[in-house]
């Protein structure tokens, strides 16, 4: 059966009744609903679990209910009553599998014991915990050297998972730790390291309800952080400036209705989460930030010539920063041309821009990838942080730096160690503490671990769940790259696209989702994440696990590192019969977490601290560090494309509403009006018509960088959007296969998902053309959720 597909205006705020209608249709749609809604009651509770969707920290005073729209979503999706079990996998061949969306691979529910691929049958089959680890167990200790493995994470395993898994592959021998970091926030890390000393965000909660401006630049919380609407409304009411900074207009930038408050719901009113928006270029952010500065610095000279108070505060600047005059300098050096030309603003909504910041004492800089996945990203960064110094504007209250983390972990997993790049203290620790070698050379990157498989220098990849397949840019080479693997391995809790890229070998294992009780030799256990804020809280699972074959990620790393290294460098059985043995290594070898199981007691948990929000500067100076780079020359790397072309647009991926990173909970991106389809591109009318097409007409997408290889995605919707011109968005991971390999950021390797040139071509002539308004496939040709192929 054909599912509508259609696109409509949506004029309701965020939230509201269409979030309340989204829910009730996941709750019910997971075939476990009365258990799950008490469930989604413990949600970021004391005593209950972390969501095991985004990073977003909590306000102190948490409610009843403490979950969003996605929130409930990812409960609903986790907790479902569905199950993928071995007559699963004797029904269809992995053939077969890979010829359904990803969203019919995830609906059909809970993965239920651990299996093996079947070259011969091209089928997997079940085998035992015990044979899933002998088997990896050979292939590890038969490579040539331990940097033929690849070690993958995502951001939703816990702290102590993390620690086990860094401590198993170190003793093994490498450093090779690709995870979802560097996809994302890698620049973040980057800049603000070299800059102020430290790597994370120096932002807490109580900041957002002191700041007297917050700037929200290239990040979606409607749909990627919708809890972080809430402070925004407030931030609104109580007389702060919240500025927007994106390309796109978003609705939960826009208005917001909160879905958890009756008497709003009933007058059905909503909230402004902005009192001013604007819309840089792709790429132009770092070029509004140095015209903000150029307004400054020129306001500050006036005021001291007048006699006036600074613009600056040198008081603060003097005392704690170095290399002003270098950044001055580079300032001075930025003609208004280029500026204009690269921000894609005009100098006038520049300069209401650096008088609104100007006008605020306490600034709170917020932001995520569309910052960050750029080839200019590190600059970039620093360039927000340049700013925030010329004001004293970082460690003080209602002020800060916070680059806002998207799955539940990612920060604390980089935190326990999950690093290619790992800090020099961090080694001697585990080697002062575990008493063995520890590998000192820098290991792969997720680019890099693709590189390495292509080329079959890697020949294992271990993957502590995710999607890595979907999730890495220029899909058909990492699939291919995967393929050439000897053995893939995949620890999850749901199928997934990359079960159907197997090695030679391949296994999926099986393992508890956030929400099941983890139940080990001494007892239940609970797990440990830290939010976007540095809070570290524990987490236990509340519900009877799916299968009586699952076993938690943790309990399926240590026995893995028991069949591969024996007891060493620890028992590993020991450290999992109780968590808090974990806890206990983690405090003697990662800064911040002395009595851990201590702290953990207190309800909501602890603050891990930030030396740089109490102006502690852990750079070689001592001081916080001005930077003094350049605007990119252009922003089209025109070096790698084929000589004459130019692109008819840029575009960025993005999510859907009904997203989470990969995971689809459904085919709607509800706040655009997209319903039932993934397939399109939004794209200025203005450009539609002027590179020759209609809206509603179907195009492939093509990708211009010359390597010799044609990337190109297929029958994709042109919807005219409200869009600058020139620009262009659409959903990954389908226009993943955009992104070159060899397109990432400087220094980072983050993929440049968020500059991608593209020309527009002409689908096939048999191909449909279809209105803007409400249009239908005429055949289906995948598979609905919950029937056959």
């Amino acid at each position: 059966m054909s599912q509508k597909e259609h696109i409509r205006d949506y004029n309701a705020p965020a939230g509201g009744w269409g979030a309340l209608k989204s829910v009730t249709k996941s709750w019910l749609g997971s075939e476990n609903a009365f258990r799950n809604l008490r469930t989604m009651l413990k949600t970021n509770q004391n005593g209950g679990f972390d969501c095991p969707g985004c990073a977003w920290g909590e306000s102190p005073e948490n409610g009843m209910v403490n979950f969003c729209e996605n929130g409930a979503k990812a409960v609903n999706w986790e907790a479902t009553g569905r199950l993928v079990d071995p007559d699963f996998f004797a029904k269809y061949s992995v053939s077969e599998l890979a010829n359904q969306t990803d969203y019919w691979l995830e609906y059909q529910g809970r993965l239920t014991h651990p299996m093996r691929y079947n070259a011969e049958t091209d089928r997997y089959v079940e085998t035992s915990w015990e044979e899933a680890y002998a088997l990896i167990a050979q292939h590890l200790n038969n490579l040539d050297s331990p940097d033929q493995a690849e070690f993958y994470t995502s951001g939703r395993a816990s702290n102590e998972a993390a620690f086990i898994y860094q401590l198993f592959v170190r003793a093994f021998g490498t450093n090779n730790f690709p995870d979802c970091s560097n996809m994302c926030h890698e620049a973040s890390g980057l800049g603000m390291s070299e800059t102020i000393g430290v790597g994370k965000g120096t932002v807490v909660f109580k900041d957002l309800e002191e700041a007297d401006a917050i700037f929200v630049i290239g990040q979606n919380p409607g749909t990627n952080h919708p809890r972080m609407l809430d402070p925004l409304r407030e931030a609104v009411k109580r007389g702060a400036q919240v500025i927007c900074l994106n390309p796109l207009k978003e609705r939960g930038l826009e208005r917001f209705q909160h879905p958890q408050h009756p008497i709003e719901m009933l007058r059905n009113g909503s909230e402004p989460t902005n009192t001013a928006y604007f819309r840089p270029a792709l790429g132009g952010d770092m070029a509004v930030f140095r015209g903000m500065a150029k307004f400054l610095l020129n306001w500050d000279r006036e005021a001291r010539e007048n006699g006036e108070p600074a613009v600056f505060d040198h008081a603060f600047i003097n005392k704690h920063t170095t290399g002003l005059d270098a950044y001055l300098n580079a300032v001075d050096a930025t003609s208004w041309g280029h500026i204009v030309e690269q921000s894609g603003l005009t100098i006038e909504e520049i300069e209401v821009l650096a008088r609104m910041y100007r006008r605020a004492d306490k600034v709170v800089m917020c932001w995520a990838m569309g910052l960050t996945q750029h080839r200019h990203s590190v600059p970039t960064i620093q360039e927000v942080v340049n700013l925030q110094l010329l004001r004293g504007n970082v460690g003080k209250p209602g002020a800060g730096l916070s680059p806002v983390r998207g799955h539940s972990n990612v920060q604390g997993d980089r935190t326990m160690g999950i690093n290619e790049h790992p800090p020099k203290a961090l080694l001697d620790a585990l080697e002062k503490r575990f008493k063995f070698s520890v590998p000192r050379e820098h290991g792969h990157n997720s680019v890099q671990a693709i590189q390495a498989m292509e080329e079959q220098r890697s020949k294992v990849f271990i993957g502590l769940g995710g999607n890595f397949a979907q999730a890495t840019p220029d899909t058909t080479r990492t699939h291919r790259a995967l393929r050439s693997c000897e053995l893939t391995v995949h620890i999850a809790t749901k199928l997934n696209r990359s079960h159907l890229v197997t090695g030679r070998d391949a296994l999926i294992l099986p393992c508890l989702g956030r929400t099941e009780i983890d139940m080990q030799a001494e007892g239940p256990q609970g797990v440990t994440v830290e939010d976007t804020f540095s809070m570290v809280h524990i987490s236990y699972g509340q519900l009877k696990p799916r299968s009586p074959m699952l076993r938690s990620e943790t309990a399926i790393l240590a026995g893995i590192a028991k069949a591969t290294l024996g007891n060493h460098p620890i028992d590993w059985d020991w450290a999992i019969a109780d968590y808090s043995r974990i806890r206990d290594l983690i405090a003697e070898t990662i800064p911040g977490f002395d009595n851990f199981n201590e702290k953990l007691k207190h309800p909501g948990g602890f603050h891990l601290g930030n030396a740089a929000a109490n102006r502690i500067w852990n750079t070689p100076s001592g001081k916080a560090q001005f930077s003094a780079a350049a605007l990119p020359t252009q922003l089209v790397n025109e070096g790698v494309l084929k000589k004459g072309d130019k692109p008819d647009l840029i575009l960025q991926t993005m999510r859907s509403h009904d997203q989470y990173n990969t995971t689809l909970y459904g085919l709607d991106d509800r706040y655009r009006g997209v319903f039932g389809l993934r397939e399109v591109v939004f794209v200025n009318e203005e450009d539609i018509r002027r590179l020759g097409f209609e809206p509603g007409e179907k195009v492939d997408l093509v990708s211009l960088w010359d390597d010799g290889r044609e990337r190109r995605v297929s029958d994709f919707v042109l919807v005219a959007y409200d869009i600058p011109a020139g620009q262009a968005a659409a959903y990954y991971p389908e226009t993943n296969p955009l992104v070159p390999l060899e397109s990432y950021g400087d220094r980072t390797f983050t993929p440049t998902s968020k500059f991608i040139a593209i020309k527009i071509e002409k689908a096939k002539p048999s191909q449909t053309i279809l209105t803007t308004a409400t249009f239908e496939t005429a055949t289906p040709t995948k598979a609905e959720p919950g029937t056959a192929a």
